[in-house]
């Protein structure tokens, strides 16, 4: 299985939010959102502060795929 963050930046186009914008206001560091862009593993500590920024549940962020589906 792998995650997939594709919910995540969906969401922040909906919400007109910038990655940028979402890594300074959180203070992600920049390996972090090279890691969600990849579709790696973060710290769910990172996922959960996204999830109280954007007001969301951690499954609106992200999904557990199986590996041959990427």
């Amino acid at each position: 299985m792998r995650v997939s963050y594709k919910k995540l930046w969906i969401l922040l186009i909906e919400k007109e939010i910038s990655p940028a914008t979402l890594r300074k206001d959180l203070s992600i560091a920049t390996g972090t959102m090279t890691k969600m862009r990849h579709n790696e593993e973060v710290a769910l500590s990172v996922l959960l502060r996204i999830c109280d920024y954007l007001d969301c549940n951690i499954g609106d962020i992200c999904d557990a795929v199986r590996q041959e589906d990427f």
